[in-house]
């Protein structure tokens, strides 16, 4: 059985658990706003973020003068996994635009996009689990890849230490690690299309020490690491 979402293209992936605020400006997405609004507490209002393979879906903001509108998206043009967003907070400027706040809730796969009677596209979706196998080998997992994002972000500022603010839960350590890690867009998709939590912890074990190699060889440092946070979406 299958749903239906409204969705909206970014060009970034979103994670169950973790924070994600967004500038509404475009009409499309204000009415998507205030159709949320209006629904019930329970269950809680959510949308779907999906990611754009290339360019954007957002039109620039009109504060910058005028503005053609952006081309249509098809389902070729996303990656077929993606987050719900749950709406937590809501702040509607004098202008109309909104300043919300959302967090990543539950994954899902795209199983086809359709602009309707919508001004939004919307996708019929698949939920997709997030658990932990019952085999105990993601809590086998979960020390190795606090240990690998530990020297990781050593690398990338000495001093830091992370490991008394890590999530205990291994899928919420997983998801954090892979919104954190500095990795491309397809490598970030890869890990929240992941199979399971040991799938997505194997997986970051590899990349974290793949990156930590990597910076340890050219000794620099990209970022600081305040900049790892990831910034307010424009829409």
């Amino acid at each position: 059985m299958s749903d239906r979402l409204p969705v909206f293209p970014l060009s970034t992936v979103l994670f169950p658990g973790l924070v994600l605020p967004l500038h509404i400006f475009e009409e499309r997405y204000r009415v998507l706003v205030r159709e949320l609004q209006t629904r019930p507490a329970e269950p809680p209002a959510e949308f779907g973020v999906v990611t754009l393979r290339r360019g954007t879906e957002v039109a620039p903001d009109p504060g910058d003068g005028p503005v053609p509108p952006p081309d249509p998206v098809g389902a070729a043009e996303l990656f077929e996994v993606g987050c719900t967003a749950e709406l937590r907070h809501v702040t509607e400027l004098p202008d109309g635009r909104f300043d919300v706040m959302t967090v990543g809730r539950r994954r899902f796969r795209i199983l086809d996009v359709a602009q309707g009677e919508e001004p939004y596209l919307t996708a019929g979706v698949e939920w997709l689990p997030d658990e932990e196998p019952p085999d105990g080998i993601a809590e086998l997992l979960k020390p190795r890849v606090l240990a690998a994002f530990q020297t990781y972000l050593q690398l990338l500022r000495p001093g830091a230490d992370i490991l008394d603010q890590m999530p205990d839960d291994a899928t919420v350590l997983s998801h954090l690690v892979a919104a954190t890690a500095q990795l491309t867009l397809e490598e970030r998709h890869a890990l929240l299309a992941a199979e399971d939590t040991v799938a997505r912890l194997r997986a970051e074990l590899r990349l974290l020490n793949r990156e930590a190699g990597l910076l340890a060889r050219v000794r620099a440092v990209p970022v600081p690491l305040s900049d790892l946070a990831r910034p307010a979406s424009p829409n």
